[in-house]
């Protein structure tokens, strides 16, 4: 591709895991063991690994940190001689007791620890229209590889609780969640997402719109009536919050991420954010706006809801924490398992800053009483398993040779395009630099010849390049290369329409 990113596209891993957001790269020259056994002993310290939670295997951990199998059992190894975990042979190695002195602290962006710091779119009737439409090969972006639903996981982990089950567990518990979902939640967050929280600040929703929409609740009653959106930015959060009574002004995005300053000026006191993998340009929150972003919701008393939509999905990058995990005081984070599993299965959490809580708890409550307890039950069966953690894996694996199809075929395709947001996710995004072009004419066209794709104009509010959004993961390799050869033939056509000189009337 003639005006790729290579910093977004490149093959090469990153050594970094999820589990704790450890990296290698963070280790003194000689200490791989040391260094990984005393960022273990921490974790362990704080709460992060609690008593009772398992490691990952040694051979798995060794493969994404990119480290020796040895590295990893000896770090393993110190820990059992000082008696905070155990080895139990296939079982795998358990957290069995804590240090006695802790210090908590929060992964700052850089690998090191850190101490915690407290208009309608246009073109929706056609957006709504074309969502609906059938289409041969759908390219809509968020969805994961269905077909790749761990079914006999499930089952196993149903016919577990069921036969665990009590009877008085089939009644009307408690609004917020089953305790069994809300603690594997909170250690799953701990454990991939860099976020210390107890439990009980966790409340278990029927997916991230149900989230948004008890925000909007919440936001609401305290008389905040403006939350800002990235631009670009999904159109299907702006539509539903639009939906639920808030105005949303554009705040625009650039290779850092959202502009801070633009939202200094804009004046409001909340905006959704999605900083880990920015939807739809895949760019991730750098330090420095990280840092901006904290100062402007302290000084301002601002709230930023966190869409932490797909940040376990990366590639060719190392993990980044979620925003929750250094201000909690003013973070409204929020996820589901939508892009983990699949999105019938409905289920996401919410987890509002401690001032809070109490109001989102209430208004849960009065939404619907609590989301069903059985595939709450279920998911958390999953997680403690460790199998919602294998199943990730094995989407990731199935996904990256998904994203790589993709992109080969838009090397030979579409030459023109630029890539964006490669490194991670379920999607990417094309622009085509100096080219005019009509990106929502050309979805119409795709649409036409079978193929569904998101024109980059339904995601922006401001004038922006035109582009395509490509959802690839829910698509096998042989469907993206033909998908892409069509769009390379529709947009040929398309400029050398645009390119022919008109000839004078005879």
């Amino acid at each position: 591709m003639s005006r790729s990113n290579p910093d977004q596209i490149g093959r090469s891993i990153t050594s970094g895991s999820d589990f704790l957001q450890l990296s290698a790269a963070d280790a003194p020259p000689g200490g791989l063991s040391a260094w990984l056994a005393d960022q273990l002993r921490a974790a362990i310290a704080d709460g992060r690994l609690p008593v009772g939670s398992r490691l990952p295997s040694t051979r798995v951990l060794a493969a994404e940190l990119q480290v020796s199998r040895g590295v990893v059992t000896e770090a393993y190894q110190r820990l059992t001689e000082d008696g905070h975990t155990t080895a139990n042979g296939r079982a795998g190695t358990t957290v069995v007791a804590a240090p006695f002195s802790t210090t908590p602290a929060v992964p700052a962006s850089n690998g090191q620890s850190r101490s915690a710091v407290v208009v309608e779119a246009p073109g929706v009737d056609i957006f709504d229209a074309l969502r609906s439409a059938p289409a041969r090969i759908d390219l809509t972006p968020g969805v994961p590889d269905l077909t790749a639903f761990p079914r006999a996981a499930w089952l196993k982990a149903e016919r577990t609780v069921l036969d665990r089950l009590s009877a008085s567990s089939l009644g009307y518990g408690d609004p917020a969640g089953t305790p069994e979902l809300r603690l594997a939640v909170a250690r799953w967050l701990a454990r991939y997402r860099g976020v210390q929280v107890d439990p009980a600040e966790v409340i278990v929703v029927a997916g991230v719109a149900q989230a948004l929409s008890l925000t909007a609740q919440v936001l609401t009653a305290e008389g905040i009536h403006d939350l800002a959106v990235e631009d670009p930015g999904s159109l299907g959060s702006r539509q539903h919050v639009g939906n639920l009574g808030l105005r949303t002004p554009p705040i625009p995005v650039d290779s850092d991420g959202v502009r801070v300053d633009a939202l200094r000026r804009s004046g409001v006191r909340a905006v959704l954010l999605t900083p880990a993998h920015q939807f739809p340009t895949g760019v991730v929150l750098d330090g420095e706006r990280r840092r901006e972003l904290i100062q402007w919701a302290v000084e301002s008393d601002g709230l930023i809801v966190e869409d932490d939509y797909d940040a376990e999905h990366r590639y060719d990058r190392p993990p980044v924490p979620a925003l929750r995990a250094m201000l909690a005081d003013h973070v409204i984070y929020t996820g589901s398992v939508s892009k983990l599993l699949a999105p019938a299965v409905r289920i996401g959490w919410l987890v509002p800053p401690p001032a809070y809580r109490d109001r989102f708890a209430a208004a849960k409550r009065l939404a619907d009483l609590g989301n069903a307890a059985l595939p709450q039950l279920v998911l958390a069966q999953l997680m403690e398993s460790g199998d919602l953690e294998r199943q990730l894996r094995y989407a990731r694996r199935r996904h990256r040779r998904r994203r790589d199809a993709m992109i080969d075929a838009i090397s030979k395709h579409l030459p023109t395009a630029t890539v964006h947001g490669a490194a991670a996710g379920l999607h990417l995004t094309i622009t085509f630099p100096g080219q005019s072009l009509d990106d929502i004419a050309l979805a119409h066209q795709a649409l036409a010849e079978g193929i569904k794709t998101h024109p980059l104009s339904w995601h922006t509010q401001t004038p922006h390049p035109p582009g395509l959004v490509l959802g690839y993961a829910a698509r096998t390799p042989t469907e993206l290369t033909e998908a892409v050869a069509t769009l390379g033939v529709l947009l040929h056509r398309t400029t050398a329409a645009t390119s022919s000189p008109v000839r004078p009337a005879s």
